[in-house]
């Protein structure tokens, strides 16, 4: 359970087996491209978020930017230790965004084809907008719940009880906004480039250059209120945008 590929593919898995007990085809799943810009919000939206999230931790005080032994082990990482802390943290910052982003696709599409691909078409078919991106989150968010009951995944700072509640809120916010871009192209990819770019950014730039304080942990990361709350701001922006849109969806 420790490790994350396997975990995140076993929702493929459980999808091609679903749709072939079924007879569906997997070509229904939501392949196509559709348009960029939808892509390009997809990948720049949940770094909006992340970056709204820490400036606002960063000017609040209760974490600092930036760790300068993170700087230090990446450059000892790139060997390029001769470089400045700004020069090597651009270096890293372009890598994580390009290639590490990538790497990450596997993964992740392992994740989303179960719950962009089928979970929300699926109930779109009988549930209003909010109700599928409100229940399709609650699923994906639920699906974590053992990892972080168990310590593998979250923080050793905060209760169980803060960090299942704060990472729900993150999680379905999320799921609200990845639900409106699912369902405005009908593509697959939307919310397989925002899964990975919200993780990409907040698990391998903005978390890992933050200097913690003690209490740093309730307020930032994926089981912080800041980064929960500014999520959410943004899900209720893209919830009034889908409410309009999409009243053509029955409603519960």
């Amino acid at each position: 359970m420790g490790q994350a590929t396997p975990l995140m593919l076993s929702v493929g898995a459980a999808t091609i087996l679903t749709c072939i007990i079924r007879k569906r085809s997997l070509s229904g799943l939501g392949w196509h491209w559709g348009q960029w810009k939808y892509q390009w919000l997809s990948y720049l939206v949940p770094f909006a978020i992340a970056l709204m999230a820490y400036l606002l931790v960063w000017l609040l005080g209760v974490a600092d930017f930036y760790d300068a032994d993170f700087l230090f082990t990446q450059k000892q990482k790139y060997n390029l230790v001769h470089w400045n802390d700004a020069s090597i943290f651009l270096f890293h910052f372009i890598l994580v965004a390009t290639i590490s982003f990538f790497v990450s696709l596997p993964s992740i599409l392992g994740e989303e084809i179960g719950w962009r691909g089928v979970l929300v078409p699926e109930l779109s078919k009988f549930m209003s907008f909010t109700g599928v991106a409100l229940v399709s989150g609650l699923v994906w968010s639920v699906w974590h719940w053992p990892l972080i009951i168990k310590s593998l995944y979250g923080n050793d700072v905060t209760p169980l009880y803060y960090q299942l509640i704060i990472f729900s809120v993150f999680i379905i916010s999320t799921g609200m906004i990845m639900t409106y871009l699912r369902l405005k192209t009908g593509s697959l990819w939307t919310g397989v480039i925002y899964h990975m770019s919200s993780n990409i950014f907040i698990q391998k730039v903005f978390t890992p250059i933050t200097l913690q304080k003690a209490d740093s942990s309730w307020y930032m990361d994926e089981f912080g209120v800041i980064t929960a709350l500014v999520a959410a701001c943004a899900a209720f922006y893209f919830w009034r945008k889908g409410r309009v849109e999409f009243n053509d969806l029955k409603t519960l």
